[in-house]
């Protein structure tokens, strides 16, 4: 472990030494997994059971409060989480600065890409207390986070590992007009300890994607999880220290946003960049906390993207991306469809096809099998897009399905559920189909001319991904090509490589994600010249 300077953090030392070698004898022995041998652990110290604590320096960190975190699915108490104060943020921030200048800023990249690899096969070995801690907090299916999120988050560790070790060094020899030679080449160091802020939605698969390549660049990472998804980012840490990585390379502070953890973690002078994904609005209040440090930021935003349906379609084929896009993971991706514009002469029959798949979904329980879409993250969450449902009627919205509450029995009543929701009758000019809702609704619009469908579904202030459905491959290519947005499908949905550009324009975001493009990012290029 990393040498702990600080008194505050000498005192946590002192107050988990014991918990923290039991701890580890224990997970030799294999007697707990997951998160419950975390917190059965916290709890022989006098931390509640169901503790989510912070993890700092290689060791888990109670906060200076808790706040319980709610299950989206019945309305109980999930866990208790320990928020992170300015000082354990400041404690998380100088272990990561330490970790930097220790061995771990001297690491090379072949090390990197081993310790990489590690951490995926720990993730692997360990899926399901991963899945069971994912579905704790969103409630989202089993199937969902068994097939997406921590597949994704395996994956994630190892794509990185195989691009860092595949990243060529960029040199070129000049020669001047004078006769004389230089040899050029460029350095990709760190961009140092890194500010990585995640979302609630896909809490373990975007975790993941950005700490991924920020370890594997050489990077140190202080990772502040959303208070409504916090328990894979905790588990991480456990998995992070039985993969070898350093004490302080991975850290992990629970809290809130302004005036909390978040604010206390952008505004700290020892970050050296900041990495985000969630809504615009939080995007532009951590660029004015960022601005008087100049420092970069990495933003994937909101988005309010659109798909367009060809009356050339396979509309069988269409039909099922659609009823994807629109409501997996009950509408709550950035990449999910909110706006479809369907071409005329085939507008009531994809209109008709997709009420009844959104009738055919099953509201439930996470752990059901067949249940095929779960509830919001939360009440709040579902206070506004329901506020949107009510919206959408008072703009002369048809209601062709869903607008309301479920009523799911009583053992679910305290969940955040909400009907899967299809409108008719709205245009551009409506807040409903301008406005991010992030919930499993769509307004469905028609269109006459390609022209005109091009011009609605670029009408938007936002820019991150749009669907174009057609069997005419020339305009599938030639329509694509004039989506204003960064990702652009043709007859498919959410297919993605890895080592393509991810990020969106205006209000979807700043840089971009994936493959080398992300290494752009974590990676600050010096460039050495010598005379020959």
């Amino acid at each position: 472990m990393a040498q702990l300077q600080s008194p505050l953090e000498q005192a946590v030392v002192t107050h988990l030494q014991t918990v923290c070698q039991f701890r580890h004898a224990l997970s030799r022995k294999g007697h707990w997994t997951g998160i419950a041998r975390a917190s059965t652990l916290f709890a022989m110290s006098g931390t509640p059971v169901n503790s989510l604590l912070n993890f700092i320096g290689g060791t888990y960190v109670e906060g200076e409060a808790t706040f319980d975190k709610i299950s989206p699915v019945d309305g109980t108490a999930a866990a208790t989480v320990h928020v992170a104060g300015s000082e354990l943020v400041d404690a998380a921030v100088g272990a990561a600065r330490r970790a930097l200048g220790g061995p771990w800023g001297r690491t090379s990249v072949a090390d990197r890409a081993k310790v990489l690899r590690r951490i995926a096969d720990r993730i692997e070995e360990r899926f399901e207390d991963f899945v069971a801690a994912e579905v704790r907090d969103t409630g989202k299916p089993v199937t969902l986070a068994r097939q997406l999120d921590v597949a994704r988050a395996v994956t994630n560790f190892r794509s990185f590992a195989d691009i860092v070790s595949a990243k060529g060094l960029d040199s070129y020899l000049t020669e001047l007009p004078d006769g004389r030679q230089a040899l050029n080449y460029a350095l990709a160091k760190p961009l140092g300890v890194v500010a990585v802020i995640v979302p609630w939605n896909l809490p373990l698969l975007l975790l993941t994607w950005k700490v991924a390549p920020a370890l594997a660049c050489g990077n140190a990472v202080v990772v502040k999880p959303s208070e409504d998804a916090p328990s894979t980012a905790t588990l991480l840490g456990e998995v992070m220290s039985e993969a070898g990585v350093l004490a302080g390379v991975y850290n992990v502070v629970h809290g809130f946003g302004p005036d909390s953890t978040g604010e206390f973690l952008t505004t700290h002078e020892d970050i050296d960049g900041v990495t985000f994904t969630g809504a615009s609005s939080t995007g532009s209040a951590i660029m004015r906390a960022v601005a008087p440090g100049v420092r970069p930021v990495s933003f994937e935003l909101g988005g309010k993207n659109a798909a367009l349906v060809f009356a050339d379609a396979d509309l069988e084929k269409a039909v099922d991306g659609l009823s994807r896009s629109i409501f997996t993971n009950t509408g709550q991706v950035c990449l999910c469809t909110e706006r479809v514009y369907i071409e005329r002469p085939v507008y009531d029959e994809v209109v008709g096809r997709l009420v009844a798949r959104a009738g055919a979904l099953k509201l439930g329980r996470p752990e059901d099998p067949h249940t095929t879409m779960g509830p919001l993250i939360s009440a709040a969450h579902r206070d506004k897009v329901q506020s949107y449902l009510k919206l959408a009627e008072a703009e002369g919205a048809d209601v062709l399905t869903g607008g309301r509450i479920p009523d799911l029995g009583e053992d679910l009543a305290g969940g955040a559920w909400i009907e899967p929701t299809l409108w008719a009758g709205l245009d551009n000019s409506s807040r409903v189909v301008r406005e991010e809702v992030f919930g499993p609704v769509a307004a469905l619009i028609p269109f006459d001319t390609e022209e005109e469908g091009i011009r609605l579904a670029n009408d938007t202030k936002y820019g991150l991904a749009a669907a174009v459905w057609t069997q005419n491959l020339e305009r599938g290519h030639r329509v694509a090509q004039q989506m204003r947005v960064g990702m652009s499908w043709v007859n498919t949905w959410y297919l993605r490589d890895l080592r393509s550009p991810f990020g969106g324009i205006g209000l979807s975001g700043i840089g971009r994600e994936g493959g080398h493009h992300s290494l752009a990012f974590y990676t600050e290029p010096t460039n050495v010249c010598v005379q020959l």
